[in-house]
């Protein structure tokens, strides 16, 4: 027979100074265990630390991705071609179909800036302009940029391979991510983030109470003496530290949402960090009710228009049809985005 497995914190189960006995060391833990005075660590189940490899292996992809675009640019830089300058994203699909061209061996500036969309906002003399050291590129600086494109492409393939996997995994909770994407600021990526780091229901967590100090998204206590010495917040849950910060950032800009709200009437006296730390700390305790009651977000600030609403409606639905999900409408009034 087996028992079951605690991991319990260092400091709650600190014995006395002096020679490591094994027997009693054993004893005094499960005396502690049994007095509920160990505080108990979350291990998440099998499946759930599967959601977890998933995607945290997404986002080191993401990153990865980002640190190939620096490298990109500053490749770009050394061989005089200007292209960040006009271009405000360098790895979009005119960015792309640039570089390719010049990847490809092309050297005159007309014919690569001509592959430019038409809505960007640089004009092909400028485009050619920041071109123009193509004609003499040295072929080195070529296969260096070809070869980051074929990065740049497997790297997009395993991030859409890891998204289709993950909406496969989370297909049992595809009520607890629709939930939750419906909160400003956060999308359906964001969502299975959330899921895969507290669960489809946060049952471990009591309240919304527990799991902010859990998460460390919100103010520290540290006293001494009946004086408090410091704010910080404690050193939580890293992954989901940082989507919440990410979502609080875009739930801010909201127009007539609560959140941009709170952050207007925060924000001169706290500051833009606290202050989104602020916000970070309502999403999560927001995150535990949805999550754990079963309920939907229910808008509480200024009236959005009817036009606002059905636009995020569709693109939502949209991104959950992509992912694989399957989305019903419940009447006939509800629009079709295909």
């Amino acid at each position: 027979m087996s028992g079951t497995l605690h991991l319990a914190q260092a400091e709650s189960n600190r014995g006395r100074r002096g020679r490591k006995r094994d027997f009693p060391d054993a004893e005094r833990l499960v005396k502690r265990l049994v007095a509920q005075e160990l505080t108990l660590s979350f291990v998440p189940d099998t499946e759930q630390r599967l959601w977890r490899t998933v995607t945290r292996r997404k986002y080191q992809l993401t990153c990865q991705r980002a640190e190939l675009q620096n490298q990109l640019e500053a490749l770009l830089e050394e061989a005089h071609i200007k292209l960040s300058s006009l271009v405000s994203d360098l790895l979009g699909v005119s960015a792309r179909r640039m570089l390719q061209a010049l990847a490809d061996g092309e050297t005159n500036p007309a014919a690569v800036a001509a592959l430019a969309d038409k809505k960007l906002r640089a004009t092909p003399a400028q485009l050619c302009d920041a071109l123009g050291a193509c004609t003499t590129l040295n072929p080195v600086y070529r296969r260096l940029v070809k070869m980051a494109l074929e990065e740049l492409q497997l790297l997009n393939e395993q991030i859409d391979q890891l998204a289709q996997e993950m909406a496969s995994l989370l297909a049992h909770h595809q009520d607890a991510v629709q939930r939750l994407a419906e909160i400003p600021g956060l999308a359906v990526h964001s969502a299975q983030q959330i899921i895969a780091e507290v669960g489809s229901e946060a049952g471990t967590f009591p309240s919304a109470k527990a799991l902010s100090p859990w998460v460390g998204a919100c103010p520290g206590d540290e006293e001494s003496a009946g004086k408090s010495k410091s704010h910080r917040s404690p050193m939580g849950n890293r992954h989901l530290r940082r989507i919440l910060n990410q979502c609080a950032n875009a739930a801010v800009k909201m127009k007539g949402s609560i959140f941009q709200i709170v952050y207007r009437r925060l924000v001169p006296r706290l500051g833009h960090k606290q202050t989104i730390g602020a916000i970070a700390h309502r999403l999560c305790r927001l995150i535990w009710i949805i999550l754990h009651r079963g309920v939907r977000y229910e808008e509480r600030g200024l009236a959005i228009s009817q036009k606002s609403k059905q636009k995020r409606t569709i693109s939502m639905i949209r991104q959950l049809r992509r992912l694989g999900y399957r989305i019903e409408p419940l009447n006939a009034a509800t629009c079709n985005p295909a």
